[in-house]
């Protein structure tokens, strides 16, 4: 497990957070385990993938790629400063 590693930026909304917390005690005291946030939301995203075809799944997604666009065109109306690529292919913001 974990042999080849990537690291991730994920930002989640705080009631996100706290219902992955919750289920990561419920499943220490299930298990008699440790276990960490970090493994909750590991087991999460790929029980996920293995639903690539599911409604909820695909509607969640949905929802959410057009917040991103939303946010995105909003940004760009006000003037705000536009996201570029950075030299590790990252977006990022530049100041103006």
């Amino acid at each position: 497990m974990l042999e080849n590693k990537a690291k991730v930026l994920l930002i989640l909304s705080q009631n996100v957070l706290d219902r992955a917390r919750i289920l990561a005690g419920k499943t220490t005291t299930a298990l008699k385990l440790p276990v960490s946030l970090q493994i909750v939301l590991r087991a999460l995203i790929e029980e996920g993938l293995k639903r690539d075809g599911h409604a909820s799944l695909l509607a969640n997604i949905e929802g959410q790629a057009k917040a991103v666009r939303q946010k995105r065109g909003a940004r760009r109306r006000a003037g705000g400063p536009p996201a570029s690529r950075g030299p590790s292919g990252q977006r990022t913001t530049t100041r103006r």
